[in-house]
């Protein structure tokens, strides 16, 4: 975790990462979709994206899938 963190992006990842260890999936939800919306609001609409997602933005993603899965009980 960034303790410095600048971007709006960057505060958002900490406080995913956070619910994620706690296990707070709902919260992890919200925060995963506020992420997302983020990473995509600049260009306007049609605009690509050419950013790539940084290693701790994947790995946030991933627990969030392991946590859905645990709270579903699939394997």
């Amino acid at each position: 975790m960034v303790l410095n963190e600048r971007r709006l992006g960057d505060r958002i990842l900490s406080a995913l990462e956070m619910a994620l260890e706690q296990e707070h999936l709902d919260v992890a939800e919200h925060l995963a979709l506020a992420l997302e919306a983020t990473l995509t609001r600049f260009g306007g609409p049609g605009a690509v994206d050419h950013r790539e997602l940084s290693r701790a933005m994947v790995e946030a993603f991933e627990r969030l899938e392991a946590l859905r899965r645990k709270a579903r009980r699939l394997p």
